[in-house]
């Protein structure tokens, strides 16, 4: 059975980078058993009713501005799989998990950067998924949960986002040092997370060191994709933090491996 993965995609250049981070993240789509589809919650995907792809050929969507000018040439033409799809939505509806379909939209960065690094030959089916911040932290965990049973038949499913994601507190200097407070949120999260508190997690707001600076309110759509991969993994909920770095002072690069 495979498991899900929470992966940071950082800024849009980690797509034309070669670091530490990047070079991990090629390693890891070389590790991992080759998965029939992925199914990816981004982050840059929002909407207050769950979305599932359906589509046949997705187009690259470039939604970021003032970047490297190489970044708006690169093309991830990955597929659908209207099959798996299928499977999603009868999930969903034997769950209670209202839904829509959607089957024109292409794939966000937080898609693409991280699928192009795993999987750079763009050869294995996508189902792209939105992910809705306004939801409890626990209706999150129950719409990943849903799905769950789809890591036995060869499906990876992925949450992108980031932990720590507030880009008003950026330092785009980067110095090489990390704040204080960045990683006292990190380190509070990675032990719920190693010990599976749901109850804790599910109130990080009120209860993580520092939540309000590395999960602000108008960017916690980066952070609760981490629910929806969580949930994904409940039948074993175990955890593994495979990476984490950081960039510009306080941005993470965490992967959470579950299950």
């Amino acid at each position: 059975m495979l498991p899900s993965f929470f992966i940071a995609h950082g800024a849009p250049l980690i797509a034309v980078e070669n670091n530490e981070y990047t070079q991990f993240l090629k390693e890891l789509g070389v590790s991992l058993p080759r998965p029939k589809a992925i199914i990816l919650f981004s982050a840059h995907w929002e909407s207050h009713l769950q979305k599932v792809s359906d589509v046949t050929q997705y187009e690259t969507i470039y939604d970021f501005g003032g970047f490297d000018p190489a970044l708006y040439k690169i093309k991830y033409p990955a597929q659908g799989s209207q099959v798996v799809s299928q499977e999603i939505q009868d999930l969903f509806a034997a769950n209670g998990v209202p839904y829509q379909v959607e089957t024109n939209r292409g794939l966000d960065h937080g898609a693409w950067v991280v699928l192009r690094l795993l999987y750079p030959n763009a050869d294995i089916p996508v189902i792209s998924m939105s992910v809705n911040p306004y939801l409890l932290p626990e209706e999150q965990y129950k719409i990943g949960k849903s799905l769950s049973v789809l890591r036995a038949n060869d499906v990876l499913i992925i949450g992108s986002g980031g932990t720590v994601h507030n880009l008003r507190a950026v330092n785009f200097a980067d110095n090489g040092q990390v704040d204080q407070w960045a990683l006292e949120f990190d380190d509070w999260l990675a032990h719920h997370l190693h010990s599976w508190e749901l109850d804790s997690l599910f109130q990080y707001k009120t209860l993580a060191p520092n939540a309000e600076y590395a999960v602000p309110q108008y960017g916690n759509e980066h952070f609760v994709s981490i629910f929806y991969a969580m949930g994904a993994a409940d039948d074993s909920q175990k955890a593994a933090l495979l990476h984490r770095s950081y960039r510009y002072g306080n941005l993470s690069h965490s992967v959470w491996q579950f299950g």
